[in-house]
C-alpha cells in the first residue's frame, strides 16, 4: 500500500496544500475570534527575520520607528472623505468602556494615516522640521470577509510608514525610494522572490492617495500576490489635518506626504512562492535556522560530533540547531525539518565518523551527498548561496513562462482563468475594460512601462497593464 502523503499534493488542492503546510509545519494556527491567527514560534521566527531585514532598509532610508495608538477616534477617520469610504466596509469599532457607552466610538488601528497626520500638524512648524520621516511597526484590524491565515486576517502585524515633505517631488521620489530600495530590494535578495513593480490603477489605489505603487508576485498556482505597497497621498491629508509649514521664504505651505506598508502577508507569499509537495521551502538568507545538524543515534561520539559541528558552524556565522533528540525516530525529525524548510540537513550517524563524513541534504534543489566532515564548515556558505539563487531564478522562469501578451480582454480572460497572467495594452484595456475584467474576478494587478520599469503616469504612452487573478 502507497504511503499517504504528509501533505495534499499542490496539484489536487492548493489551497488546501497550504491549509496542510500551515499546520504540520507549525507555523499558525486559526484564532479564537474569526479571522485572527495565533503566529507559532516558528512561523513568528520567519516574522522576526522579514522585520530585522526590512527595519534595517528603513533606517537607510532615512526613517525613525515611532509608536501611534491602537485606538483612534472614529472623527478622524471622517476627515478625509476617500479615506473613510475605503476604510468603512472594515472598521472595527468600540462603542462602550468600562461599563459605559463613549461619548464619541473608537476605531480599532486599520491604518494610521489619520492619527499620524493629527500629529504630524504638531510636530511641523517650519521647512527646517522636513523631511519627517517615520516608521511603525504595529497590529491593525480590518475585518475581514474571507479570511485565510496570513494572507487575509482580521488583525495582521505590519510596518506602516508615514513621511512628510516640502514638494511634490521630495514626496514622490521617497515613496519610489521605499518602493525600489526598500521593499524590492528586501523581496528579490532576501525573500527570493522575482516581483513585478508597477503602478495601480486609479480603480486600485489606495483610498485617499494620488498614487500607488506596488510590488506584485506570482505564486506557485499561478495566481497574484500585492506583496507591498507604496503611496503618494499628495496634499490630501495635510489638507484634512491643516499640517503646514513656514517656508523658507515666509509662507505658509501644506506638506506634501507618503505612506507604505508590508506585512504579514508576506509569510503568505514566501509558502505560496516557494513551497512544495515536502512543504516550505526558505530563502538561506532569510531562514532562522539555515542548517540543522541531526545525530541519527544515540552513541556518545556520535552526540558529541554534532554538538562541536553546530559550535565550528555557528562560530562561522551559520544560523544554525543540533537536534540531538535520539528519543525521537531519525525518519520523523527529518520529515519535521523538511516540512520548515530548513536550507542544509547535516546528518551524521556512527557509520558516518567512521567514514569521517556526514550526510548533507539540500532542501532546496534536493538531493543527498556524503561530504567530509572536516570541509563543511568551508562548504556551506557557498552551498547557501546556489540555493538562494536558484529559488530567484526558479521564481522569475515561473512568472515568464506563465505570462501571456494578449490583445484583447477575452485572451486576458483566458491567461488568468488558466492560471497565469497577462499583459495587454492599457490603450486597449482601460478603465471600462477593467471592470469587464472585474466580472471575471480578474483584476488589473498594476501599470508597467513598455521596458518593463514603473511608469510616472496612469496614462503615459506605451502603459501596459499586467492583469491576473488574485489573493
Amino acid at each position: 500500500m502507497a504511503k499517504a502523503p504528509v501533505l495534499t499534493p499542490r496539484a489536487d488542492d492548493f489551497p488546501r496544500w497550504y491549509q496542510d503546510l500551515i499546520s504540520k509545519a507549525e507555523l499558525a494556527d486559526n484564532g479564537p475570534v474569526r479571522g485572527t491567527m495565533v503566529i507559532r514560534p516558528y512561523g513568528y521566527g520567519l516574522w522576526e527575520r522579514m522585520q530585522r531585514e526590512m527595519d534595517a532598509r528603513i533606517k537607510e532610508a532615512g526613517a525613525q520607528n515611532a509608536y501611534f495608538p491602537l485606538l483612534i477616534p472614529q472623527s478622524y477617520l471622517t476627515r478625509e472623505a476617500e479615506h473613510v469610504e475605503g476604510f468603512a466596509p472594515e472598521l472595527a469599532v468600540v462603542t462602550h468602556a468600562g461599563g459605559k457607552e463613549l461619548e464619541e466610538p473608537v476605531v480599532v488601528r486599520p491604518t494610521s494615516e489619520t492619527i499620524v497626520n493629527d500629529y504630524f500638524s504638531k510636530w511641523v512648524q517650519s521647512y527646517r522640521d522636513l523631511p519627517l520621516l517615520i516608521n511603525q511597526w504595529a497590529n491593525v484590524v480590518r475585518w475581514e470577509m474571507r479570511p485565510r491565515v496570513f494572507l487575509r486576517t482580521t488583525e495582521f502585524l505590519w510596518q506602516e510608514g508615514h513621511t512628510a515633505h516640502a514638494t511634490y517631488e521630495d514626496a514622490r521620489d521617497y515613496a519610489a525610494h521605499i518602493h525600489e530600495k526598500v521593499y524590492a530590494d528586501f523581496m528579490v535578495n532576501v525573500l527570493g522572490i522575482d516581483v513585478v513593480l508597477g503602478r495601480k490603477t486609479p480603480g486600485e489605489r489606495f483610498a485617499g492617495a494620488v498614487n500607488t505603487l506596488t510590488l506584485e508576485a506570482m505564486m506557485g498556482d499561478g495566481k497574484a500576490l500585492q506583496m507591498g505597497t507604496s503611496h503618494e497621498l499628495g496634499q490630501n491629508f495635510a489638507k484634512a489635518f491643516n499640517t503646514r509649514y513656514l517656508s523658507g521664504d515666509g509662507r505658509q505651505e501644506l506638506v506634501w506626504q507618503t505612506s507604505w506598508g508590508s506585512s504579514t502577508r508576506m509569510v503568505g507569499g514566501l509558502i505560496m512562492s516557494h513551497g512544495d509537495d515536502s512543504g516550505l521551502r526558505v530563502p538561506p538568507r532569510l531562514a532562522p535556522v539555515q542548517a540543522v545538524v541531526l545525530a541519527i543515534k544515540g552513541d556518545d561520539a556520535v552526540l558529541a560530533k554534532v554538538h562541536e559541528l553546530g559550535d565550528r558552524l555557528r562560530a562561522a556565522g551559520v544560523r544554525v540547531q543540533v537536534d540531538d533528540r535520539t528519543d525521537v525516530a531519525f525518519g520523523r525529525r527529518a520529515v519535521d525539518w523538511e516540512l520548515k524548510g530548513v536550507p542544509v540537513r547535516i546528518e551524521v550517524g556512527p557509520r558516518d565518523l567512521e567514514n569521517g563524513t556526514a550526510m548533507l541534504a539540500r532542501r532546496i534543489p534536493g538531493g543527498k551527498e556524503a561530504v567530509a566532515i572536516d570541509s563543511l564548515v568551508r562548504l556551506l556558505p557557498a552551498v547557501l548561496e546556489e540555493d538562494q539563487a536558484l529559488l530567484l531564478t526558479q521564481s522569475r522562469e515561473r512568472r515568464e513562462s506563465r505570462t501571456s501578451e494578449v490583445s484583447t480582454i477575452g485572451e486576458a480572460v483566458e491567461a488568468a482563468v488558466a492560471g497565469g497572467w497577462a499583459r495587454i495594452p492599457w490603450a486597449d484595456l482601460g478603465e471600462e475594460g477593467e471592470a469587464e475584467l472585474a466580472a471575471h474576478a480578474v483584476t488589473v494587478r498594476c501599470l508597467v512601462a513598455e521596458d518593463g520599469s514603473v511608469p510616472g503616469s496612469d496614462d503615459a504612452p506605451g502603459n501596459v497593464a499586467v492583469v491576473a487573478r488574485a489573493y
